[in-house]
């Protein structure tokens, strides 16, 4: 999506609205900041004019030289008070987009890969999406925060214009014409300007991206001795990146100086018709008239050029938003949208934020009504097929009983994991219909999560924290509970035989555990939060036979006892063990439904 000049400035205007307290305070300050300049530009007027004896004041030099002595301390006074507002204020900027830009995320199908906009959708690593939070993410920032810094020059310098005006209009018209060569000029290379940067951030998000790579495939590369290859190939990145970095700072530059340039020869046309107007017989010019000018024509002329430089800020941010609206596939609006933001203040937080958190919308809480306990989850003509391909899963439907024990079984690639992930809203579906006791589900992603379901996949994801950390993720459970999910996921006994018990650290992404150790982790996290619906995807890949007969045994005896807690599994499994005991078996084939039935209707090669 290409976003024109109308586009930006609404979501630049939706960013001020947001802060309009910090932001309307912030340029209160920096219109006192570029106020004062003008009174120094009258004192000097009337301190020449002193000199020369024109002056309708009776103060003397050393009054005059006093007067601009306190201006300039006032000033240096209100400069350091604004810069503890702004410095606020760019915090909350950059704080709302990242977090949009992660809401969004969060909200997306999590198994489907992040993927670069265009005509050809290229996957994204880890890496390489840190370079959209913090490089695109500053610079709307700077955007955002410059146009109050605009605003209080530009009423600064139109006052100035005003007074100019009125010592000598003639002149004064003059000034205008560098504001026009400079909109020329922007409006010459605006699509150059685009382009470069949009090269440049491209450059950086490889760079970043090779990094996450390295560092999370260290063993790989010792193993296959590539540590050379690797690195070449970074210094290839960083060469690429060095150039196109200095192709847009570059441009960058010699906009800059264009603009100082095209200012510095309009101010120079302006004081030779000054100088000109004062060696004429009308005499029309004081030398304080004349010093007036030369003052403030240097703060107009900044302005100036500071526009043409903000403008082309604008034209960088509008990559910034094209940018996140392709990592999100989302309307930039999104971006900007309002919402609560827990930043600390100097007086402990910020007033025009709400004073209590919202509801988290995945606590383990009980449900409201016996409805939504789920009794029947229905699938209908579930259909995916991965972009470019004809792999995926086509027409699948099935129907869960409360209590029941289904398992999903199949060769390689017949579409096991991807039916679950479909269901789980992990991938979009494409066509199908889904319903929880007869009730339509609009969005998967957000309705399969605790206290309804919990997931567990083939390779879990674990965090380099401590195991309590990683097994409650926030949960408000004591120790007790912690234990009987860690001993109703077999793990107990692992837990034991560590020295720091729940506050072992397990490395990055659980380096430390096996694999094994991993999954019944991933189990007792989700255990503890009790969901209807347990969905396992090949327990069997990392665990041995007797160890996943003792996990089913336990989840099993919850069925048959007096417990609270009657969970609804779906499996993915090829243990003859696990077919057994299934109340209902689905046999998946090319991602299509081959057969459903008991154990005894499987064929014999599909029985390990």
């Amino acid at each position: 999506m290409t976003l024109n000049r109308p586009s930006i400035w609404h979501l630049l205007w939706q960013m001020i609205r947001y802060a309009q307290s910090l932001y309307w305070t912030d340029t209160i300050l920096w219109l006192f900041i570029a106020g004062l300049p003008a009174l120094p530009g009258l004192a000097i007027r009337e301190f020449f004019n002193t000199l020369t004896n024109k002056s309708s004041f009776t103060l003397s030099p050393w009054a005059w030289i006093a007067l601009l002595l306190a201006i300039g301390v006032a000033r240096i006074v209100a400069i350091f008070t604004g810069r503890i507002t702004k410095t606020q204020h760019r915090f909350t900027m950059s704080a709302l987009i990242r977090r949009n830009l992660l809401a969004k995320l969060f909200n997306r199908p999590g198994a489907e890969p992040l993927t670069t906009s265009g005509k050809q959708n290229f996957p994204l690593s880890p890496g390489e999406v840190i370079s959209f939070f913090r490089e695109d993410a500053t610079q709307i920032e700077d955007t955002v925060v410059g146009t109050n810094e605009i605003l209080g020059e530009g009423i600064f310098a139109l006052g100035s214009l005003l007074l100019l005006f009125s010592v000598n209009a003639t002149i004064t018209l003059f000034v205008f014409l560098p504001l026009v060569l400079i909109a020329a000029l922007i409006h010459r290379v605006a699509d150059r300007i685009k382009r470069y940067r949009r090269a440049s951030r491209q450059a950086t998000q490889q760079v970043t991206g090779l990094v996450g790579e390295m560092f999370t495939a260290v063993q790989a590369i010792q193993v296959a001795g590539a540590e050379q290859t690797v690195l070449a190939h970074f210094r290839r990145l960083c060469d690429r990146r060095q150039q196109m970095m200095v192709q847009d700072q570059l441009l960058t530059a010699i906009l800059e100086s264009s603009f100082e340039n095209l200012v510095s020869l309009g101010t120079g046309a302006i004081l030779l018709f000054a100088a000109q107007s004062m060696r004429s017989t009308v005499g029309t010019l004081t030398v304080g008239d004349f010093a007036l000018f030369v003052y403030y024509l240097s703060y107009v002329t900044y302005f100036l050029s500071f526009l043409g430089g903000f403008l082309a800020l604008t034209k960088q941010s509008e990559v910034s938003f094209e940018r996140m609206e392709g990592l999100i596939e989302c309307d930039a609006p999104a971006l900007v949208a309002h919402h609560p933001l827990y930043l600390p203040t100097i007086a402990g937080r910020n007033p025009q934020l709400p004073t209590t958190h919202p509801t988290q919308p995945h606590q383990n809480r009980a449900f409201a009504e016996q409805d939504d306990r789920l009794q029947e989850l229905t699938a209908l003509n579930l259909t995916y097929h991965y972009p470019g391909t004809n792999q995926g899963i086509t027409d699948v439907s099935l129907q869960i009983q409360r209590g029941s024990f289904t398992v999903i079984t199949g060769q390689v690639g017949a579409g096991k994991s991807t039916l679950l992930r479909v269901l789980m809203g992990l991938l979009p579906l494409q066509v199908g219909e889904l319903y929880w006791n007869g009730q339509a589900i609009a969005y998967p992603t957000q309705f399969f999560a605790p206290p309804r379901s919990a997931y567990t996949p083939q390779v879990p994801q674990l965090f380099s924290h401590t195991l309590r950390e990683n097994i409650l993720l926030g949960l408000a459970k004591n120790d007790t509970e912690l234990k009987q999910a860690i001993a109703l996921a077999t793990f107990d006994q692992d837990l034991a035989a560590m020295p720091d018990g729940l506050d072992t650290l397990i490395g990055s992404k659980g380096m430390r555990l096996s694999g094994g150790q991993l999954q019944r982790a991933a189990a007792a996290r989700m255990f503890l939060r009790q969901p209807e619906l347990l969905v396992f995807d090949d327990l069997s890949s990392a665990l041995d036979v007797e160890t996943e007969q003792t996990l089913w045994s336990r989840l099993f005896d919850l069925g048959s006892s007096a417990h609270s807690w009657v969970p609804t599994c779906l499996v993915v499994s090829h243990r003859r063990a696990v077919l057994q005991r299934a109340d209902r078996i689905i046999l998946l084939n090319n991602g299509r439904v081959e057969l459903e039935g008991k154990f005894e209707d499987l064929p014999s090669v599909y029985v390990r």
